[in-house]
């Protein structure tokens, strides 16, 4: 196993169905989502321009939808850095194990909804980017 890269992240469609009565996006363990899930929350009420995230996990992995409104996503590796602006509740960014987040730019409502692979550990985290980077760069899983 290794540590992840931006290039393991992406944007991945979401089953929808839509009729004249709205739409529906339903997410089925291992089939939609490539982990079992084991926790769900979701982010709202945020103030404006505040930042969220700011974190990294060592084991969790993540699915990331706006179910409401917009805001940005900005991944970073240790190496590289990408941002998503994600503002489509049918369409989920997949962001693996590894990797430091950042959260803003947040729309009036804007609901963050994150579906992740582990229950909440303390451990798992990494708040501290210097920390980070040097877990990235000492880590033999590279």
């Amino acid at each position: 196993m290794r540590l992840s890269s931006i290039d393991d992240s992406r944007l991945i469609r979401l089953p929808l169905v839509h009729n004249q009565n709205g739409s529906i996006t339903a997410i089925n363990n291992s089939l939609d989502v490539p982990f079992d899930v084991k926790r769900v929350y979701y982010l709202y009420d945020i103030p404006n321009g505040s930042n969220r995230g700011g974190h990294g996990h060592k084991e969790l992995e993540q699915l990331i939808i706006a179910a409401s409104g917009s805001f940005d996503i900005t991944l970073r590796d240790g190496k590289k850095e990408k941002v998503y602006h994600l503002n489509n509740p049918s369409e989920g960014l997949l962001m693996p194990a590894g990797l430091w987040r950042d959260i803003d730019n947040f729309s009036s409502g804007a609901i963050c909804l994150v579906l992740a692979s582990m229950t909440y550990s303390e451990v798992d985290y990494i708040r501290d980017y210097a920390e980070f980077l040097a877990w990235k760069k000492g880590s033999k899983l590279c």
